[in-house]
């Protein structure tokens, strides 16, 4: 249900908006996404005793300067309908358009160990040869024992984890000798 509501109000930003400032806008969503991930401020705009007018100038003013009439009145009408809780939701689905439109992805690799930025190339390389989209991948230091990479908007994910090996090396010695 929240997917189709905030499919709704991505679609009008897509609609009135031109690469540059869907851009634009996907920044300042990002911006209103974090700062929604503070939980007082989460808490705030969840409540149904906070008066709507309230919320959205809480949000409008969080930006500062950094927002266009545009985005001011999407804003200020996600608000007024009761919806701010869905700028989250609004704004990973408008980076998902985006990557969309542009082709470009963008990916995590999962190690416990430091890879190198060749290595992160070639992998790169080695995804947009697979998908035909230009992938950026950015290591996140992890404990997996192995290596994971996950492009969460093509529905990729790659691991190759140590354990996992072990597991099905033991299972095909205790089949061959049953």
């Amino acid at each position: 249900m929240v997917d189709l509501i905030a499919k709704r109000y991505v679609n009008a930003l897509l609609g009135s908006s031109t690469p540059q400032t869907r851009a634009d806008y996907s920044e300042t969503l990002n911006t209103i996404s974090s700062i929604f991930s503070n939980k007082d401020i989460a808490s705030f705009i969840a409540s149904p005793v906070v008066e709507k007018d309230k919320k959205i100038s809480l949000v409008i003013d969080s930006l500062g300067d950094n927002i266009d009439a545009t985005m001011k009145n999407f804003i200020r009408v996600v608000g007024e309908n009761g919806r701010l809780e869905l700028v989250p939701a609004i704004s990973k689905m408008l980076n998902y358009e985006i990557q969309k439109d542009t082709n470009k992805y963008d990916g995590k690799v999962y190690s416990s160990g430091s890879l190198t930025q060749d290595e992160l190339n070639s992998l790169e390389e080695r995804l947009k040869a697979h998908t035909g989209s230009q992938i950026a991948l950015t290591q996140v230091d992890d404990s997996f024992d192995g290596m994971k990479v996950v492009v969460e908007d093509l529905g990729i994910e790659v691991n190759f984890s140590k354990q996992r090996v072990k597991e099905q090396l033991i299972e095909f010695i205790t089949k061959a000798l049953s």
